[in-house]
């Protein structure tokens, strides 16, 4: 359990009425942040069903009605996912939802296909000052540096270069890594308890350097897509930075916010 799951848990052991941090919020909002304090302690792990709304209106405390608003604005979120007549239950990262969610990256006629990863490089360090802001950690602290390749078709089309802190991730190998059973996300979320949220992307035109040209088969400078990711868990806590190099030479960056996740 890393420090944050300690925290998260003695929280969510103390609930709302005995925490302080939740004095002057609405009473939904202090619900929905008791509940994802449990989700960060583990308490209900990813595809599980959490108890049903009376059950848990009780634990806090609350009315039918504060506590559904609390769970609207978490389904909103995407951290649950509810099913009409069944409950519902913790969001699970695996080859769909990377596709439909994090995944931006489609054919010319807008279709969307699974990725094919190729891990290249897998490389323990320390972080710069700029990595050490962004992942909310210290300058200097240990991190790991993952290089993969992304094929659509056998074409290679994405360059990742992926840093995560090493302290979140304490036992992850290049082994591991290589040998997950599906998504990156997937891996943090079922061996980690880190659940991948949310994630900013900052987009831009550039020219391909050589490492990317060569691992994308382009030439020096050709015209690329370079995107710059930071993925948060629980509370905005960043766990992930990405750069991201695309050809986009017959695909397309798309990301259509109001649709459902799953549907085409």
């Amino acid at each position: 359990m890393n420090p944050q799951q300690r925290v998260a848990r003695e929280r969510a052991l103390t609930g709302i009425l005995g925490d302080e941090s939740g004095a002057g919020m609405p009473r939904f909002k202090a619900v929905k942040s008791a509940i994802t304090d449990a989700l960060i302690a583990g308490e209900w792990k990813s595809g599980e069903f959490i108890p049903d709304q009376a059950r848990l209106a009780e634990r806090f405390a609350v009315s039918i009605g504060t506590l559904r608003k609390a769970i609207d604005e978490l389904v909103a979120e995407q951290i649950l996912i509810r099913r009409q007549g069944l409950g519902t239950f913790v969001a699970a990262h695996g080859p769909m939802r990377n596709r439909f969610h994090f995944f931006h990256i489609v054919d010319a006629d807008g279709s969307r296909q699974l990725p094919k990863p190729e891990l290249l490089g897998f490389a323990r360090g320390r972080a710069d000052a700029n990595d050490a802001a962004r992942l909310g950690i210290d300058t200097g602290a240990r991190i790991i540096t993952i290089t993969n390749l992304l094929r659509l078709a056998g074409e290679p089309v994405v360059f990742d270069t992926i840093v995560i802190a090493a302290e979140r991730f304490a036992d992850l190998t290049e082994s591991r890594f290589r040998n997950r059973d599906s998504t990156i996300y997937s891996l943090y979320q079922t061996r980690y308890g880190i659940n991948v949220v949310r994630t900013n992307e900052q987009l831009r035109a550039a020219g391909a350097s050589r490492a990317a040209a060569k691992v994308l088969r382009l030439r020096v400078h050709a015209p690329v897509l370079e995107i710059f990711r930071i993925a948060y868990t629980y509370n905005d806590v960043p766990v992930e930075l990405r750069h991201s190099v695309v050809n986009t030479a017959s695909r397309f960056y798309e990301a259509d916010r109001g649709k459902a996740e799953g549907k085409t």
